[in-house]
């Protein structure tokens, strides 16, 4: 018993140091917001398509695993649905409320979370309950985003932004090699031992330069707290169950949906809502502005503590 409470803690510390370690960075001003955001621009550019295409490659895919991309699909359509509602019900002043309710921060807190508890070689099982929830963000949340700052979308520019996309880019490149057979000679020749191994070294700087950055990025403060707690609080209460009753469902219907894919997909569900909303917010909204980054604050700290209360029950996969 003592050694496995000592073989979480080897897990989980590191997690809560590094992030530590990040909120360090921002309050003695050791790099700056603009270095954050260029550290980003190359984790969400390189880094993180560089795990996504090795853990496609080499995962075993499954027509039942479409089952799984359907579930996801249609939460985050269902909760979107379920914000507007509660919104014009409560007679919410806050027109981005919809967009906190529903889509999962799967890059910047979902995979280091997930890699570094269960290690990256693990990232393909999350990385597969994401995969519907990617197109979802891209076609549908992004596209509700520009509708509500510009008035207007345009579809080619959706699509353009999907296609240029590194991260789709790898994900589409891992999956065509994948189902058309050409992975495993890709795998074996000299050519694609040299990329992986390269993609593998870029990936290792995953982890910790997301954790510094996730770290950096959470401010708690009291103001807008009611206001947090009216997202953070009922989106819990819908998902946490959610994920529960769907990895008992899901590992009835499918043979393969064992202990790895239930920690993924509840993992998946907890996470914080996507942090591209205030990318797409009108700078002249500034108290909304505020009100977003504090609730991403808020649910990421919630997140990252809903996540080691599981881990510590559940600390293999």
């Amino acid at each position: 018993m003592i050694t496995s409470i000592f073989a979480v803690a080897a897990r989980l510390v590191p997690i809560l140091l590094i992030l530590g370690l990040g909120n360090l960075v921002r309050t003695k001003a050791l790099l700056s917001e603009t270095t954050i955001e260029e550290l980003k621009g190359l984790v969400v550019s390189v880094a993180l398509p560089a795990v996504l295409f090795g853990a496609f490659l080499e995962m075993d895919l499954d027509p039942s695993y479409l089952l799984i991309f359907v579930v996801i699909l249609l939460i985050c359509v269902v909760m979107y649905g379920i914000g507007v509602t509660i919104r014009t019900r409560i007679g919410a002043s806050r027109e981005y409320y919809p967009f906190l309710m529903t889509g999962f921060e799967f890059g910047m807190v979902g995979i280091p979370l997930f890699g570094a508890a269960y290690g990256l070689e693990a990232v393909g099982y999350i990385a597969i309950v994401d995969l519907s929830h990617e197109l979802f963000i891209w076609f549908v949340f992004v596209t509700l985003l520009r509708l509500r700052r510009d008035g207007g979308g345009s579809v080619t520019q959706t699509l353009a932004s999907f296609v240029r996309s590194p991260l789709i880019i790898a994900i589409l490149a891992a999956l065509a090699l994948n189902i058309s057979g050409i992975g495993n000679a890709f795998e074996a020749s000299l050519a694609g031992q040299t990329v992986l191994r390269t993609l593998e070294l870029l990936g290792g700087m995953l982890i910790p330069v997301i954790l510094i950055i996730v770290g950096y990025g959470m401010r708690l403060s009291p103001k807008n707290a009611l206001a947090t707690v009216s997202v953070v609080v009922p989106r819990l209460l819908l998902l946490i169950p959610a994920a529960i009753l769907l990895n008992r469902w899901l590992s009835a219907v499918l043979p393969d949906f064992g202990p790895a894919f239930q920690a993924a997909l509840f993992t998946f569900l907890i996470l914080p809502p996507p942090y591209v909303i205030p990318l797409f917010m009108s700078r002249d909204k500034a108290d909304e502005r505020s009100f977003v980054n504090t609730v991403l604050s808020v649910y990421t700290a919630v997140s990252i503590g809903i996540f080691i209360v599981y881990f510590a029950l559940n600390p293999v996969i």
